[in-house]
C-alpha cells in the first residue's frame, strides 16, 4: 500500500472540542469519563459525554438533519480550521474528486427514541416532523458531512460496530490508490442514546466505575461519544504523518464475544503490517482496542503477545475517552497520531494493577519515546476487525 497523507485532522469528545484540549489530556493522562447523567438513563455507569450538544444549531438549510449525531458532526467539523482545509482541497482538486467515508454504529437512533415519545396516541404514528432518512438512518452521518462540505464525489457510511471508522480509512485508501478520488474526508461519529446504554447494560458489559483496561479487576466498558475527522491525500512528503497500512479480517466467531485466541485480531494486525511493508519489530507502540471487559482484553492480549511478544509497549486509551463505538477507530487513530507528534506514549487512566495473566507489555503511565510507527486496533461485534498503521514517511 502507498502511504496516504493525513493533511488535517480534528477531534471532539469528552476530552473537549478540538485538538488543544485533547493534546492536554493526552499529556496528563486525564480522563473525561463521569457518572452518567444523560437524558433519562437510570444506570450505574460512567460515560464520556460531549457537553453542550443540545444547544448546537445546524447551519441554515440543514435543519432537516437535526439530531444529536449530526450536531456532534457540526461541532467536530468546526474545530481546528478543518472546514477551511477541506475547502482548500476542494478548490485544488475539484469537489467531484472528493470521497467521504464516515463510520458510525448508532447514527441518529436517539432521534427515533425521542420521536416514539411523541407518537399519536390514537394511531401510534410517529410525528410528521420526524425525518428517518436524515437522522436515524446510518447513512445520515455521511450524507450530512458531504452536504455540509458541499462535496460531490463518492460517499459511504461504514457500520461494522466498533471497527466502523477504522475501516473507513481502509475504504478511503483503496479509493485513493485506484485514483477514483484525489482526496477524502474520513472519520467517525457516534453519540449516546438509550438503546446503546441499556443494550450494553442488558449484556452486563457496563462498568460502574470508569473503565479499567487490562486491570486485574476490570469489569466492563464505559460508553463514550465522539466526532473525529481526517483529510487524506495521496501525495506525501518526507517527515509527514501518513496512513502506512490497513488490515481487515472477519472471524465471525460470535455475535458479541471475541475469538478467545484472538485469531481475527491477529490476522488484521498481520495484514496491516504487510500492507505497510513492516515487520512487527518496526512498531513503536500499539494502541489496543482494550475495552476493559475480561474477555476482550484477554483475547486481544493473546493476539498481540503472539505477534509482538513483550518487546513493544501497548495500552488502551479508552480510560480517557470511553468506548466511542463506531467513532472509536477514528478517535484512537487520532490519539495514535498525537503519539507520533509528541514522541510520547499515552498513559492509561483507570488501570491500577495490570492483570498478571495478561502477557503483553502494558504501560500504565505515559512516557517520552522515539515513536515513529504506531499500530491501532479496532475490533467489532461479530468479529469485524481492523488494524491501522500510522507513521512518519521515510521514518523521519
Amino acid at each position: 500500500m502507498k502511504p496516504v497523507l493525513l493533511s488535517a485532522y480534528t477531534t471532539t469528545s469528552c476530552l473537549g472540542r478540538g485538538l488543544a484540549p485533547t493534546r492536554a489530556a493526552f499529556r496528563a493522562a486525564s480522563s473525561g469519563l463521569a457518572p452518567c447523567r444523560f437524558e433519562t438513563v437510570d444506570l450505574n455507569t460512567c460515560v464520556g459525554e460531549i457537553p453542550g450538544l443540545d444547544d448546537v444549531a445546524l447551519p441554515p438549510g440543514l435543519g432537516r438533519f437535526d439530531c444529536r449525531n449530526n450536531r456532534a458532526s457540526e461541532v467536530g467539523l468546526a474545530q481546528d480550521g478543518f472546514l477551511e482545509k477541506v475547502e482548500e482541497a476542494a478548490l485544488r482538486y475539484g469537489r467531484h474528486r472528493a470521497g467521504v467515508f464516515i463510520g458510525t454504529s448508532t447514527a441518529g437512533i436517539l432521534q427515533t427514541e425521542l420521536a416514539y415519545r411523541r407518537r399519536d396516541p390514537a394511531s401510534g404514528a410517529l410525528p410528521p416532523d420526524f425525518d428517518y432518512r436524515r437522522t436515524h438512518n446510518t447513512f445520515s452521518a455521511a450524507e450530512y458531512v458531504r452536504t455540509r462540505l458541499a462535496l460531490t464525489g463518492p460517499c459511504a457510511a461504514v457500520s461494522t460496530a466498533c471497527s466502523s471508522s477504522a475501516k473507513a480509512f481502509a475504504t478511503a485508501s483503496r479509493m485513493l490508490e485506484a485514483r477514483l478520488i484525489d482526496f477524502a474526508v474520513v472519520g467517525g461519529v457516534d453519540t449516546l442514546c438509550l438503546t446503546t446504554l441499556y443494550g450494553f447494560a442488558s449484556l452486563q458489559l457496563l462498568s460502574a466505575a470508569p473503565c479499567r483496561p487490562y486491570d486485574v479487576d476490570r469489569d466492563g466498558i464505559s460508553i463514550g461519544e465522539a466526532a473525529v475527522f481526517f483529510l487524506l491525500e495521496r501525495t506525501t512528503r518526507a517527515g509527514s504523518i501518513a496512513l502506512l497500512g490497513a488490515g481487515e479480517s472477519s472471524d465471525a466467531h460470535h455475535m458479541s464475544a471475541p475469538h478467545p485466541e484472538g485469531q481475527g485480531a491477529r490476522r488484521a494486525m498481520e495484514l496491516a503490517l504487510g500492507a505497510a511493508g513492516l515487520a512487527p519489530e518496526a512498531i513503536d507502540y500499539v494502541n489496543l482496542h482494550g475495552t476493559g471487559t475480561p474477555s476482550n482484553d484477554a483475547a486481544e492480549d493473546v493476539a498481540v503477545h503472539g505477534l509482538f511478544g513483550d518487546s513493544v509497549p501497548v495500552n488502551s486509551t479508552k480510560g480517557m475517552t470511553g468506548h466511542a463505538l463506531g467513532a472509536a477507530g477514528a478517535l484512537e487513530a487520532l490519539l495514535s497520531v498525537i503519539a507520533l507528534e509528541e514522541g510520547r506514549i499515552p498513559g492509561s487512566p483507570g488501570t491500577r494493577v495490570v492483570d498478571p495473566k495478561l502477557r503483553a507489555r502494558y504501560e500504565m503511565r505515559g512516557a517520552v519515546r522515539n515513536v515513529q510507527r504506531v499500530l491501532s486496533n479496532s475490533f467489532g461485534f461479530g468479529g469485524s476487525n481492523c488494524s491501522l498503521v500510522f507513521g512518519r514517511v521515510d521514518g523521519q
